[in-house]
């Protein structure tokens, strides 16, 4: 008789705890539906940091048979096909829950999750840190006044710079500025804040995702990059002597390019990531291509941080209708940039 299967696996797989995410949203539902894909178990150890309760409930509503481990610790988890490891931060009442209704206790206990992934990602007890939706007005609610998953990790690591990626197969990008009205952006860039934009992502192709050479392309602010200085001088004052800089390190940068074109090259293979000027600039492009499997990805972090590309999704929470593609390819991305961090 042959071995059993989950025997087979190695010991060396990466530890990745998984945070629950918002007990009234998609979250439950997706990570019992990405934890039956018995493939995820061949690259990593998947450790999910929740709510039993919540979770069984959610394994119902989905049509999956899990065994469900409860653990005190990553290294007392069985990581095998069929049965879920979950640390039981909160004990809410389940049946007591209303789906898209978020309380004080279902806000302090999905950021509970988060709290504790990031000090064992600290201690080095897990390897990689993957979060589910959470949703900003019950966090806030619940006494946190965080604007999202990044401010946390940031905070709790001490982390002063730090960058925003969007990542799937065919595109990467990465922003120098995040969420703010559109108005407010050029004020907002300085030549420091492209430069370090370059630079961390660049660290972060060689040693996350393994590419010993990144090429990265740099987006203009303005039509046309500026059309020398006809529409705009962001480009001539301040991206292009952060590339200057960046080229000046060794890092194989160029732009300012138009953004009307630079995606469709990119695409195309001629870059590994392009450095974005502000937040629809990247994410529209990006979203077209992988708006069900794009993952979030915190570089600059002393810990590996990826995160699924959307949110609670209130209105189809608890129905089972939620997509897990996205998650999916975040544990997955977060066991990857584990292992070639070695």
């Amino acid at each position: 008789m042959s071995e059993p299967k989950s025997n087979l696996l190695s010991d060396a797989r990466p530890i990745i705890a998984i945070t629950m995410g918002d007990p009234v949203g998609v979250g439950p539902e997706i990570v019992c539906q990405a934890l039956w894909d018995s493939s995820i178990y061949r690259e990593c150890r998947p450790l999910v940091i929740g709510d039993a309760g919540v979770l069984k409930s959610a394994a119902a509503v989905v049509g999956r048979d899990f065994q469900f481990k409860e653990i005190s610790s990553p290294g007392k988890g069985l990581y095998r096909p069929g049965t879920m490891d979950i640390v039981p931060v909160s004990r809410l009442d389940a049946a007591a829950l209303v789906p898209g209704a978020p309380t004080k206790k279902t806000g302090r206990a999905m950021v509970e999750y988060i709290f504790k992934s990031i000090d064992w990602a600290m201690s080095g007890e897990v390897d990689a840190v993957t979060t589910g939706p959470i949703h900003k007005g019950a966090m806030n609610a619940a006494g946190f006044d965080y604007q999202g998953h990044t401010e946390i990790f940031a905070e709790r690591t001490n982390t002063k710079k730090f960058v925003m990626m969007l990542a799937g197969e065919r595109l990467k990008v990465t922003l120098v500025t995040i969420h703010m009205a559109i108005e407010k952006v050029p004020a907002a860039l300085t030549k420091e804040k492209v430069l370090t934009t370059i630079e961390i992502t660049h660290d972060a192709l060689t040693a996350r995702f393994g590419i010993s050479r990144p090429r990265i392309f740099v987006a203009g602010l303005n039509p046309h990059a500026g059309e020398d200085g006809l529409f705009g001088d962001e480009e001539s004052t301040i991206i292009a002597p952060a590339i200057k800089d960046a080229k000046g390190a060794g890092i194989n940068v160029t732009g300012p390019h138009p953004a009307d074109t630079l995606f469709y090259h990119a695409v195309k293979g001629g870059c590994d990531a392009v450095v974005c000027m502000y937040h629809d600039q990247g994410l529209i492009p990006f979203k077209l291509l992988h708006f069900q499997d794009g993952v979030n990805t915190t570089l600059g972090l002393p810990v590996i941080r990826t995160s699924v590309d959307h949110g609670t999704a209130y209105d189809i929470a608890w129905t089972g209708k939620a997509d897990c593609l996205s998650l999916v390819a975040a544990i997955r991305m977060a066991a990857q940039q584990a292992a070639n961090r070695g």
